[in-house]
């Protein structure tokens, strides 16, 4: 009896949290404090508090227990240091979160992805913290877990990259000092757009990349399946895109970190020496720099200047090389037409170009791969998708070839389309065939040249018309005229400071005219891909038309090699910056949404019946949705949209150009557009508004080929629309009714067959709930299952289950 009561005694006198309970779990009834610390069941990881060298914060982090030299792995309040660690908490409270508090003050919290009844935080010998319902250990059902939410540094077993279940995205940051580990400037991504590979940015800017993964590791990177400790694989199905790596001797101890600089380090502890021993770094030379030499640019680091040209390529501005200048890059000597004869040149040992407009399929053969390529146009380049035994699959490029370099004793076979006159295989009579052609058609071009300029100069003499020179052209489309120091003038001389933006067509600029009126200027460059032809386009078609929901064109500015548009100033930007922005999305509350669906559907309504003009946009997209002071939402960026007259409703053009993940299946695969082009990508638009994820490398699979609108598919069918709804705004949705017709709308607008979408006329009906929803067929998916399949599909005019190909233009805008 009398030991009892001692032992009620020392109960009464010792904390809770040592009692009855692992020290690698927190419960309800427990915490830590400053003093306390949490301990793996192996004893491999230890969480607590700590305070970095020469640093007065406090933090909570997790770091290897055994290791002398503390190194955390991970830290839960990164951004919100404590000052005073000694009154702090770290405990679970319901419905199931984690917080760390100070004087009843919540500094940090975790989240939660459901109720819990009985919740608990524990410590894995992974090293992940995770938040589970005590009788359910298992990893799916998981509340909250740190792995989803990673720090400076990559451990094995970590599942690096996205969740599409989730929406989680799994990547590093560095700290912002060796003292600081709040989030600095570098990040580290898997990037899943094209072929998945990894990429470094500081802020939104890409510094190098290593990849795309070809079933041994990122092309670039050190060979990694020679390492005898440690497995490492790249996992894609419909669940997600993640790369991991396994350990095979548990016995080694080794991370990757992000640091300050933005250097990846992946880094061995050595008993012996008691210390940290770095084995491989990136980036590793100039080489590895994104992009160091331009597109078609090689770099080696062997050689003296590091940049050249590949083979059969020559410097886009020679005077820039000449001044070790390399940002321009290359272009082929002899030009492509996508005539017969063309083919293809092999270079042996490189890293593999930027992939991220690149299309896979994981069946074919590298022939059957090449003849895929070379019956389209736009695919530049085309390698084995894996390296593994002889080789497999198929990886395709479209657009030019930037970030490449030479491996020495490693790289890659890279297959690139050239014109037929480089190929080796013609002889002189052909060449000189080629020749004389060319000199006939340099004398006929400088005699059109000549006939223009007198005409223009005779008919045309203010030079007032923006280029535009029919006669009902000149009638209906005249804008108003700015002087080039007016705009620059406006514009504070096009400073930096004033700069807004950049696409296709060139900087952006914000400036306010001496009346007051404030003004976007987009300034065409003189290296961009468009020109004159667009520039004129735009002019025409949005001049004269009138709706709330385009975006109005004041004037414009043609003065020497100048051309400019001034539009009206935006100041909430564009809706890609606002939508798919993990911070900024969440002023994207459920009504704001859905007007600014309604208002982009009334536009493109306004575009392809109200208007003098039927207008196919051709490249709509966020990033060309426009939203003023109010969050409405003005179409904008007419440079390649098409102009119909009469009863015309459709046409077709050999020169496909447009954006991935917003092009329909009938104008990627065959170049046939109409309004019903459009209204797929309204429909996109309109699940990535619902959803808050992009399409293009949103929940795509390596089989089943989910992407976002294979997902909002998948879940329509089985009855749980709902679960597409972005989370920022899920708990907030007043209208499950009116949530739900949304994404009705939004499937029938991406059905795989033209004539089975609505008009616009129809969806906007469908939106307010005027016209009935009828029951939405397969949408187009951009991914490709199986060839034999393929061959099917290409022989049959019925709806199919899937598309046949991913295709990105080389002038995607």
């Amino acid at each position: 009896m009398n030991n009892i009561c001692i032992i009620l005694l020392i109960s009464t006198l010792l904390p809770n949290h040592t009692l009855c309970k692992a020290n690698h779990t927190i419960h309800m009834t427990n915490s830590i404090t400053y003093a306390d610390t949490l301990v793996s069941p192996g004893g491999i990881f230890e969480l607590g508090f700590f305070s970095p060298e020469s640093s007065r914060n406090w933090y909570v982090g997790i770091w290897f227990k055994n290791i002398a030299l503390k190194t955390p792995i991970w830290v839960a309040n990164r951004q919100t240091p404590l000052r005073n660690a000694t009154s702090a908490v770290l405990k679970v409270i319901r419905p199931g979160i984690l917080v760390l508090v100070v004087d009843e003050e919540t500094v940090w919290s975790s989240g939660t992805s459901r109720l819990a009844n009985n919740p608990i935080a524990q410590l894995l010998d992974s090293g992940n913290l995770v938040l589970r319902e005590e009788n359910d250990a298992r990893p799916e059902n998981y509340l909250w877990q740190s792995f989803d939410y990673l720090s400076n540094t990559f451990l094995v077993g970590m599942n690096f990259g996205w969740n599409y279940i989730t929406g989680v995205e799994s990547y590093l940051s560095s700290w912002k000092s060796e003292k600081d580990p709040a989030s600095g400037e570098f990040t580290l991504h898997l990037e899943p757009s094209g072929y998945p590979q990894l990429i470094t940015k500081k802020g939104a800017v890409i510094q190098y990349r290593i990849g795309p993964w070809n079933g041994i590791a990122f092309s670039g990177s050190p060979d990694v399946s020679s390492d005898p400790a440690f497995t490492f694989t790249l996992y894609m199905d419909e669940d997600g895109v993640y790369y991991r790596g396994d350990a095979i001797d548990r016995s080694a101890i080794t991370m990757f970190s992000l640091n300050p600089n933005g250097v990846g380090q992946r880094s061995i502890w050595v008993d012996q020496t008691q210390e940290w021993v770095r084995y491989l770094s990136l980036p590793a030379d100039n080489c590895d720099s994104y992009s160091f030499c331009g597109a078609y640019g090689s770099c080696n680091i062997g050689e003296f200047p590091v940049c050249g040209c590949l083979d059969k390529f020559v410097p886009k501005d020679p005077s820039g090389w000449a001044k070790a200048d390399w940002t321009n890059g290359c272009v082929r000597r002899t030009g492509l037409n996508c005539t017969a004869g063309e083919g293809f040149l092999k270079y042996s040992s490189i890293k593999l170009p930027d992939a991220r407009d690149s299309w896979y399929n994981v069946t074919m053969s590298l022939d059957e791969c090449k003849v895929e390529c070379l019956k389209n146009c736009s695919c530049m380049a085309y390698t084995s998708l894996d390296i593994r035994g002889r080789g497999s699959g198929c990886l395709l490029w479209f657009g030019e070839l930037v970030d490449i370099r030479v491996l020495s004793g490693g790289g890659q076979d890279l297959f690139i389309r050239m014109a037929s006159s480089e190929l080796g295989t013609n002889g002189k009579r052909k060449e000189v065939l080629i020749g004389s052609l060319t000199a006939v058609g340099i004398a006929l071009l400088g005699l059109s040249v000549f006939v223009y300029i007198w005409k223009r100069k005779k008919n045309d003499k203010t030079g007032e018309r923006v280029g535009i020179h029919t006669e009902t052209e000149n009638k209906d489309f005249q804008l108003p005229l700015f002087d080039l120091s007016t705009i620059s003038k406006a514009t504070n001389n096009f400073s930096i400071e004033n700069k807004i933006g950049e696409g296709g067509y060139g900087p952006v600029y914000k400036g306010t005219l001496e009346d007051g009126q404030v003004i976007a200027v987009k300034r065409l460059s003189k290296t961009s891909d468009q020109g004159v032809d667009e520039f004129k386009n735009e002019v025409i078609c949005i001049a004269k038309l009138q709706h709330r929901n385009l975006v109005k064109l004041p004037g414009c500015c043609i003065q020497g090699d100048e051309k400019m548009l001034l539009y009206e100033y935006m100041p909430n930007k564009s809706l890609d910056l606002i939508l798919f922005d993990e911070e900024n999305r969440t002023s994207l509350d459920w009504s704001k949404r859905f007007n600014i669906v309604n208002g982009i559907a009334r536009g493109l309504m306004y575009l392809h019946q109200d208007s003098r003009l039927r207008i196919i946009h051709r490249d709509l997209k966020a990033s060309n949705i426009l939203l003023d002071s109010e969050m409405n939402p003005k179409i904008s960026d007419f440079g390649i949209a098409k102009r119909f007259k009469g009863n015309e409703t459709e046409d077709r053009t050999g020169r496909v150009v447009g954006t991935y993940g917003y092009m329909s299946p009938e104008y990627a695969m065959h170049g046939r557009y109409s309004v019903k082009s459009d209204v797929f990508s309204f429909g996109v638009i309109v699940l990535e508004i619902v959803s808050g994820k992009r399409n293009s490398g949103s929940f795509r699979g390596d089989y089943r080929g989910l992407n976002l609108l294979g997902h909002a598919w998948t879940l329509h069918k089985e009855g749980r629309s709902l679960e597409l709804v972005d989370t920022s705004c899920a708990n907030k949705l007043d209208n499950l009714g009116q949530v739900l017709r949304l994404i009705h709308v939004g499937l029938l607008c991406v059905q795989h067959r033209p004539e089975d979408r609505p008009c616009m006329t129809s969806a906007v009906g469908m939106l307010t709930g005027d016209v009935a929803l009828t029951h939405p067929n397969h949408p187009g998916f951009f991914t490709e299952i199986d060839t034999a399949l393929t061959e099917s599909n290409r022989s049959s005019n019925t709806a199919s289950s899937y598309n046949e190909i991913t295709i990105t233009m080389p002038h995607g805008r």
